[in-house]
């Protein structure tokens, strides 16, 4: 029986990892052995995940709230995932979907079926990324051909605004709970997401 390890992550430091932290010790995940980084989800250069990497054994369990406090990029979270499970051979265990469980079924079906979901979840998630961004620049553009000017906003969209956006939008997330992730207060991120609808919705 190894240890059990817990991996949290907020996109910038006015973000609170409470809830994964109470998810994660509901679990059984011990305080020593939780690692925390407040840094953007497009790459894995982390420090705490990195430490966290290469203190996993075979025999360990790295347990995470949801896939996307692993990561945005679908193509990277396979090589960590494939990395943990096949070369440390430690497994993984999502809380929020728990196909994503290599612990549960350990044949090859059991390990296909969770290389399988986890792939198509991760890249659902990028390519809706990809098409807010691409939303929002097609609405920029066709306002300018307009005539609009749309210049700089007055202030930047906080860090990890687009992933919360993409959470809300889909339905996962309430205004309140967007804003409490994004560390901004409810009315704030109201005003974001109608200045980025506005944007979008240009004919």
């Amino acid at each position: 029986m190894g240890n059990i390890y817990g991996y949290m992550r907020v996109s910038s430091e006015k973000q609170n990892e409470d809830r994964q932290r109470r998810e994660l010790v509901k679990y059984g995940v011990p305080e020593k052995h939780l690692y925390s980084d407040k840094l953007s989800g497009k790459d894995f250069n982390r420090p705490a995940w990195k430490k966290l990497v290469k203190r996993l054994k075979q025999g360990d369990t790295l347990v995470i709230k949801s896939l996307d406090r692993l990561g945005r990029n679908y193509l990277e979270i396979g090589e960590q995932w494939r990395h943990i499970t096949t070369e440390i051979k430690a497994d993984i265990k999502v809380l929020d979907m728990p196909l994503l469980d290599t612990g549960a079924q350990k044949d090859l079906i059991g390990t296909l079926i969770s290389d399988l979901v986890l792939m198509l979840l991760a890249y659902v998630s990028q390519q809706e990324r990809e098409f807010i961004h691409q939303r929002q620049a097609e609405g920029i553009a066709a306002a300018q051909a307009r005539g609009i000017k749309c210049g700089r906003p007055t202030s930047p969209n906080p860090e990890g605004f687009d992933e919360v956006y993409a959470d809300y939008i889909a339905g996962n997330l309430t205004t309140k709970q967007a804003g409490e992730k994004l560390g901004i207060k409810t009315e704030r991120f109201r005003w974001l997401v109608k200045r980025k609808d506005i944007v979008q919705d240009i004919p």
